[in-house]
């Protein structure tokens, strides 16, 4: 969400931003098949670049290769969750309690990501929703002005939305939280840190609990 400007970067990374994005928004939802040929013409570029992005997304748990079937959006499970949620509470919280008083910026960002979510909810489009939440994150840890944490967490939220995927009710899963985000946002705005903390914090406890029941739920007996 900061950092370089997309045009600036090579054409394998602008393509890995872009895909990364595809699934940040749920367009590229897990168990899809990356074929090459067919990625071509959606993203207008090269066998090569193509593959560059694909090793990547690999490498990032996002992809992963299947033998007979080639290379297919990730499936994540319990053990991840649980390494997810980990990193999101190291980084968000930490984000939080050092963070300054919020600039104006950083709030219009939030304010910007909150109210396309609203405008989602009325809408009943919770896929978009869950991609403005998503957003909304990356603006929490983007406080702790790192452009370096800001790509490492693109990708904990390309990751967050295959498990969004996991939900049988989108609806149900994704309305609680955006008057949660706001409440954050006010309190960071208000200048109190301890108790934005404390909210992200059982935000983060209640939205892992949610989706390890889910995956939990539909487990093989």
């Amino acid at each position: 969400m900061s950092g370089k400007d997309a045009s600036e970067l090579p054409l394998g990374a602008q393509l890995l931003l872009e895909m990364r994005e595809d699934i940040i928004g749920g367009r590229l939802l897990p168990g899809t098949a990356l074929v090459e040929s067919e990625l071509v013409k959606a993203y207008n570029a090269s066998r090569n670049t193509i593959r560059e992005a694909l090793h990547q997304l690999d490498r990032e748990g996002l992809a992963t290769y299947v033998r007979h079937k080639g290379v297919m959006v990730r499936r994540l499970g319990l053990a991840e969750v649980r390494d997810i949620f980990q990193v999101r509470r190291t980084l968000e919280l930490q984000a939080i309690l050092t963070s300054r008083p919020l600039r104006e910026y950083q709030s219009d960002r939030m304010l910007d990501a909150l109210e396309a979510a609203e405008l989602a909810q009325s809408r009943e489009d919770w896929r978009a929703l869950g991609t403005h939440g998503l957003h909304f994150h990356q603006h929490i840890v983007g406080l702790l002005r790192s452009p370096l944490f800001d790509e490492f967490f693109a990708t904990v939220a390309a990751q967050m939305r295959l498990l969004f995927s996991l939900a049988p009710d989108e609806e149900h899963f994704q309305r609680p939280w955006t008057a949660r985000d706001r409440q954050i946002h006010d309190l960071l705005g208000a200048g109190q840190r301890q108790a934005a903390g404390e909210a992200m914090a059982s935000y983060l406890d209640d939205s892992e609990n949610r989706l390890l029941d889910l995956l939990s739920a539909a487990r093989p007996l």
